[in-house]
């Protein structure tokens, strides 16, 4: 789920040297799965590693890898630690990793399970279910594999085996998690974890910690309208429906986000009917509209989905005594009554709201906007007055600034530079999105009516790019030719305002759109970028040469003038 997006922009990143750093075993240490690291998957760094200095544009930088030496004494020993996040998910590993390499005293304190929402409830467990579902999909397209020449008898699943996958790999990364914290001596604190007052924290029954600077990191919980009787088993959230306890013959799913869309994937896939509610006039709402209409075509119209939009669910009673579940519509703007679904199963699918209750806010006068911790634009948290907690940060759900995993790991890490004497402003336009379903979607930016809204504001022309996977070799030799890219941006300049695929491998694509636009790069020098063929990179190439810029491009890049 996406919230409203931040306006702020990002400095230009260093750039890094072109030898290793430090020796040829030394592993690299920045890779991501959903915002998590590399050693969520096993990896952790050489044990001899102390410490290594390379170049970066005539200075000399110190990275430290506090692994070697342990979580020492913190820096101001007036505390206990440097740094306490509370809230051991996605964003608050990523912030206690990066801690860590900074040479601060970390700990994180956990009341419920390492990992959070996206690794035991979330991102991880829902890809799983995702791998197959887009697996049977392709099992059960007999014309699509005899295009290739192959013959496949009739495909089928074992629903405990499915469900097993998803947890054992949530279960795997948890674990990998949780190692690669204490591996590197961040300290981790069992037990609710709230704000006494000013740098102090308590966690479970009465331990009580000091600490330089606190982020809070508490993530989200689904979302339930009133009406909506939740039970666990014929009415779910997406907290249940990971577990697969059961494959409905019809199922109700309540919204048509990203949570919704994923999940009519997966039970569509398993024989399932599926049935849209939605509150708004029309489906997937919080896409591009051009992206919303081709994907309506390609994910909903051919399959077993329909749809009711503007429309609420006011009530909806689970099922019992051999009753269905029972689902009132009514108007979502008369609020008059329109219909009574009866179905197998309701999927509430309707957002994300975050989990901030118990934090001891009160404490320290902050109140809460809607349930979100209000911050500014460095994540620092506001008062009920308007000013500054001083050494107090919020990152991830939690200030609802964008609800998805790997922008609160980005947070997390941009409050660590903060707090170690980096300023640093998270450009939040810069950070992609992606839908799982067969073929994927993926946006970074604005969407066009948000282009165009600003451009009006702001005086300036908006152009569109666009191209088709059908012209893409890569596409076509694995017969997936339904897709769409498109590109927003201005043609004065060559700034790239959005970018939206829709295709094979669209969650793959949009990187290399949103680290231009983190980074400032213009269309009229990427689009001299080169890109292997044949590939479904050459869609975004594509895209880019697509594009009719009036400046030119800036001067050759440093590295071609240094090989000259």
């Amino acid at each position: 789920m996406q919230s409203a997006f931040s306006l702020s922009f990002s400095q230009s990143s260093l750039t890094p040297p072109n030898r290793p750093l430090c020796s040829s075993n030394a592993a690299p240490r920045n890779l991501r799965f959903c915002g998590l690291r590399r050693e969520a998957f096993g990896f952790s760094p050489s044990k001899q590693l102390t410490s290594c200095r390379f170049q970066i544009k005539s200075r000399r930088i110190e990275v430290s890898a506090a692994a070697a030496s342990g979580n020492g004494a913190p820096s101001n020993k007036s505390f206990d630690y440097d740094l306490v996040i509370i809230g051991a998910g996605v964003g608050g590993h990523g912030a206690a990793l990066h801690a860590v390499e900074k040479g601060l005293k970390t700990a994180i304190i956990e009341g419920d399970v390492v990992g959070g929402t996206c690794v035991n409830r979330g991102c991880v467990p829902s890809k799983a279910l995702l791998a197959v579902s887009g697996r049977m999909r392709e099992l059960q397209n007999e014309h699509h594999m005899k295009s290739f020449g192959l013959q496949v008898s009739a495909a089928g699943y074992d629903r405990q085996g499915v469900a097993d996958h998803a947890s054992n790999l949530a279960t795997k990364i948890r674990n990998n998690l949780t190692n690669s914290m204490k591996a590197l001596g961040v300290d981790i604190l069992t037990g609710f974890g709230s704000v006494l007052g000013p740098q102090k924290v308590k966690y479970g029954k009465d331990n009580v910690i000091t600490a330089k600077d606190i982020i809070i990191a508490t993530g989200s919980v689904p979302f339930v309208p009133k009406g909506i009787e939740v039970d666990g088993k014929t009415v779910i959230t997406s907290d249940h429906a990971l577990k697969l306890e059961s494959v409905p013959d019809w199922i109700a799913i309540v919204g048509s986000g990203y949570i919704g869309l994923e999940f009519s994937d997966v039970y569509t896939a398993l024989g399932s009917e599926v049935t849209f509610i939605e509150a708004l006039d029309q489906l997937m709402p919080g896409f591009d509209p051009e992206i919303s209409k081709l994907a309506q075509r390609v994910l909903i119209n051919p399959r077993k989905i329909d749809y009711h939009t503007g429309v609420f669910a006011s009530k909806i009673t689970p099922a019992k005594d051999g009753r269905p579940v029972l689902i009132e519509l009514i108007d979502a703007k008369t609020k008059a009554p329109k219909d009574t679904l009866e179905v197998d199963a309701a999927l509430i699918a309707t957002g994300r709201a975050p989990f901030t209750n118990g934090l001891g806010l009160e404490n320290i006068n902050v109140a809460t906007q809607r349930g979100f911790i209000p911050v500014d634009e460095r994540m620092r948290v506001i008062d009920g007055n308007g000013k500054l907690v001083p050494h107090l940060y919020c990152i991830g759900d939690a200030n609802g600034k964008l609800m998805l995993a790997h922008a609160a790991s980005a947070q997390g890490i941009s409050v660590v530079e903060q707090v170690t004497g980096r300023d640093h402003v998270l450009n939040h336009l810069s950070i992609p999105a992606a839908c799982f379903t067969h073929p994927e979607i993926s946006m970074v930016g604005l969407t066009e009516p948000q282009a165009r809204e600003k451009a009006e504001k702001e005086g300036f022309k908006v152009s569109i790019a666009k191209t088709s996977f059908k012209a893409n070799t890569k596409a076509l030799a694995e017969n997936e030719g339904e897709g769409l890219a498109k590109m927003i941006y201005r043609p004065d300049n060559g700034e790239i305002l959005g970018v939206h695929i829709f295709g094979l491998h669209a969650a793959d694509l949009i990187h290399e759109a949103s680290n231009a636009i983190a980074l400032g790069t213009r269309i009229q020098d990427i689009k001299l970028a080169v890109h292997a063929h044949p590939t479904l990179s050459e869609v975004v190439d594509e895209l880019f040469k697509a594009a009719k810029v009036e400046s030119p491009a800036s001067t050759t890049p440093r590295s071609v003038k240094a090989a000259v």
